[in-house]
């Protein structure tokens, strides 16, 4: 019997880095293959297993329970799901303001997931060396609106090498997930933390200012004896997955913050008489696409109910 940490996967075979540092390739036996039928991948990057030799081979026979775990539709239109990684110490959401340009529903539903799954988040805004000094105001007013909800953020720029050091300060000590929509600089950020990564970098696509995709599986790559980061895919999209329309309200920490003053205690923000939060967007409190965003995931769930 063997125990190590899954750090990388490739759908059918993984990576998991023993206890004395080895380094080996494993496959899944099937009962694990087939364990939870909604989930295309029974382990994940992150994951605490025991490995056993088959024949030649090393075999995952099970896998510790998970601390956490971050978790999206494996399409947009698919009922399975795709854990991404598991056991997280911070998840890291890389966007831009431009070149491409940031979706904010994009943003809001990895937030609402970590925050679904007890992860704390954050954001970093790459590229900053591209905006006009107007875009570097307007991005200081964004971040200080995340800020004001718990949701910090850093501006950096890779190119001119702005902000890697408050970065390596937030990923000190811990496992932290990079995750963002292709085209926003992630793989060069991990480059720049840990030359060693070695992230394939693309250029954006002219014809329409998205990303290429450059990295096909998620892995865990060590940056000191106690600092990781786990790299992924770069995602078109990023869909909510087990969670009620009932409970989305319960992820938004503004919403959170203002429900205690709301008549019913099950309200949900919407057309509810004696509602705290709807007003305070209307008033202009609340920053418009989180309030806009949080109608269009409550419909969105309402919709994938069976």
């Amino acid at each position: 019997m063997f125990r190590g940490v899954v750090i990388k996967s490739t759908g059918s075979w993984y990576k998991v880095k023993l206890a004395d540092g080895t380094q080996v390739n494993a496959r899944t036996r099937g009962k694990l293959r087939t364990a939870g039928s909604r989930n295309t991948n029974p382990v994940t990057v992150g994951d605490h297993v025991d490995l056993d030799f088959v024949g030649e081979d090393h075999v995952i026979t099970g896998v510790d329970e998970r601390t956490n775990y971050i978790i999206r539709k494996s399409t947009n239109l698919s009922k399975q799901t795709h854990i991404i990684a598991a056991n997280l110490d911070l998840a890291i959401l890389v966007t831009a303001l431009k070149e491409p340009k940031i979706k904010f529903g994009f943003v809001d539903r990895f937030l609402v997931t970590a925050a679904a799954y007890g992860i704390p988040a954050m954001i970093i805004f790459n590229k900053c060396d591209l905006l006009t000094d107007r875009e570097l105001e307007y991005l200081e007013e964004l971040r200080e609106a995340y800020l004001k909800i718990g949701y910090p953020s850093l501006a950096i720029s890779t190119t001119e090498e702005i902000g890697l050091k408050e970065v390596m300060t937030e990923i000190n000590g811990k496992i932290t997930l990079f995750s963002g929509h292709s085209g926003v600089g992630k793989s060069s950020l991990l480059n720049a933390l840990n030359p060693a990564i070695k992230a394939k970098v693309t250029d954006i696509s002219e014809s329409n200012e998205k990303g290429q995709h450059t990295t096909t599986f998620a892995e865990m790559h060590e940056v000191n004896d106690n600092t990781y980061i786990i790299d992924t895919p770069g995602l078109k999209s990023f869909g909510l997955i087990d969670i009620e329309p009932e409970e989305l309200k319960d992820f938004f920490p503004e919403m959170v913050q203002r429900s205690e003053a709301c008549r019913f205690s099950n309200c949900q923000h919407l057309n509810e008489p004696g509602c705290a939060v709807k007003p305070a967007y209307d008033e202009g409190e609340l920053p418009w696409f989180r309030y806009e965003n949080y109608c269009y995931f409550h419909d969105e769930l309402k919709e994938m109910r069976p």
